[in-house]
């Protein structure tokens, strides 16, 4: 009996190190470091500006969705919907390049909207599942804070993008946006024009 248990024993070992080294094998390629590389990560940039205005002054500039003649690049904005939620609005840029984007959250009571990017060219802006949100808030001795937070994924969603489609590109990009946009909406408030 000794004898008959241990052979099975003996089998059953062999065949449990056998199979194990068999799955090994085949799952190697699951479990291997390449194959748990994944591509971009989401992103997320904000700036924000103190504007010596009252938050009341900062919001009548930015509240109109349809209106984004304060960023500099932009040089029309047509659009539908005004401020519902679900509304759209086209920016073209300098150039003639487009952006065309969708305001998916708008809280004037807490001066703040949220709006997405639904189409842009990646050599324009080099980003994709862009998202963004503008908010008003209070400041010391009645001045206002202007927030412009975003999160995105990089315009190459692969690995291994092109310099000029990976992440420090796109964070580059949003944040240039941003500073630039908030310091014209600043100078603009700043000067009465």
């Amino acid at each position: 009996m000794r004898v008959t248990i241990g052979r099975r024993t003996a089998v059953a070992a062999v065949l449990t190190t056998a199979g194990a080294a068999a799955l090994t094998l085949a799952f190697a390629p699951v479990f291997s470091p390449a194959a748990w590389a994944h591509g971009p990560t989401r992103q997320k940039v904000r700036e924000s500006i103190e504007i010596n205005a009252p938050q009341d002054k900062v919001w009548a500039a930015i509240r109109n969705f349809q209106d984004m003649s304060w960023l500099p690049p932009v040089t029309k904005t047509t659009g539908e919907k005004g401020n519902e939620v679900g509304a759209t609005r086209t920016l073209t840029l300098q150039g003639g390049a487009t952006v065309e984007e969708e305001l998916y959250k708008y809280e004037p009571d807490m001066m703040s909207y949220s709006y997405r990017i639904t189409k842009v060219d990646v050599k324009v802006l080099p980003v994709t599942n862009y998202s963004s949100t503008l908010t008003v808030s209070p400041a010391p001795d009645g001045k206002a804070k202007l927030e412009w937070a975003g999160a995105f994924y990089r315009g190459f969603p692969n690995n291994d993008p092109p310099p000029e489609l990976n992440d420090e590109a796109a964070k580059t990009a949003v944040s240039g946006l941003y500073k630039t946009g908030l310091e014209a909406l600043k100078k603009k408030i700043e000067s009465g024009s």
